[in-house]
């Protein structure tokens, strides 16, 4: 019975995640079905506004990040079963930013509006393949393993968790982190930047930044081969002319 209830926890916050996900598309994309998105009229003053929406992109930052440390994840498992950390961790982001969505507050101002058709067609095709992408690199890496659904079925199956084997397949051969390049490309392109949107696109920009170095340092410690790996390929701008020291191992 404690097996199924985990695994139902499980399939839960994946589900709460998954909706999440969807609603934030439309949520930057400002989708006019949605009750609330990044964009509208401002209700209250802009320095009331922009404390509100810095503080709330703040807690999702520091919840994302704490949560996803070893030694956080050490100590949080002695409250909750091991399997279920993934999936906890998942329903948290989500629920950090589904209060996000419902407390944000528009700041108005424009700072581009693109109103050439071509333009406009290559920035929504852009913010497209931004949310494509990030969607695409979680399947890379085992998607059902990075939103805990992989951990909650193998314990109803009682079988022994066991960490994936560092590989780098599809995009992660151009960049470290094409997950973390999908994210900029869909809060970055848009044909119109409202002042609360650059907040939220430059914040998040910075967020990701930070949290690539602290992921990293958590990855040379997992795995060894990470050293060479981060050496030869880029963080987030792929190069397509191969570096010297791997033209030289070919030419050996």
């Amino acid at each position: 019975m404690k097996r199924l209830s985990i695994f139902l926890y499980g399939i839960g916050s994946y589900a709460v995640f998954f909706a999440t996900f969807l609603y934030a598309i439309g949520f930057v994309g400002n989708l006019p079905m949605l009750p609330r998105t990044i964009d509208g009229a401002p209700q209250m003053p802009f320095g009331n506004a922009l404390v509100i929406d810095v503080l709330l992109l703040a807690v999702f930052a520091i919840q994302h990040s704490v949560m996803a440390r070893p030694a956080f994840k050490a100590q949080w498992t002695r409250i909750i079963p091991e399997a279920a950390e993934r999936s906890t961790y998942v329903l948290f982001s989500s629920l950090a930013l589904i209060a996000l969505f419902y407390f944000w507050q528009p700041l108005g101002g424009v700072i581009w509006e693109i109103e050439n058709r071509s333009g406009r067609l290559l920035l929504n095709a852009g913010f497209g393949f931004g949310w494509a992408l990030v969607l695409y690199s979680t399947f890379l890496i085992n998607h059902f393993d990075l939103f805990g659904l992989r951990q909650v079925w193998l314990q109803l199956l009682g079988k022994p968790y066991t960490s994936l084997p560092f590989k780098t397949p599809g995009a992660y051969k151009l960049v470290r982190h094409p997950l973390y390049l999908g994210w900029f490309f869909a809060f970055w392109c848009t044909p119109h930047m409202s002042a609360t949107h650059l907040l939220f696109a430059l914040v998040t920009s910075v967020y990701i930044l930070v949290a690539i170095l602290f992921e990293e340092h958590d990855l040379l410690k997992a795995h060894p081969q990470y050293h060479g790996y981060r050496q030869r390929v880029p963080m987030l701008l792929p190069r397509f002319k191969k570096p010297a020291a791997a033209e030289t191992e070919e030419a050996a």
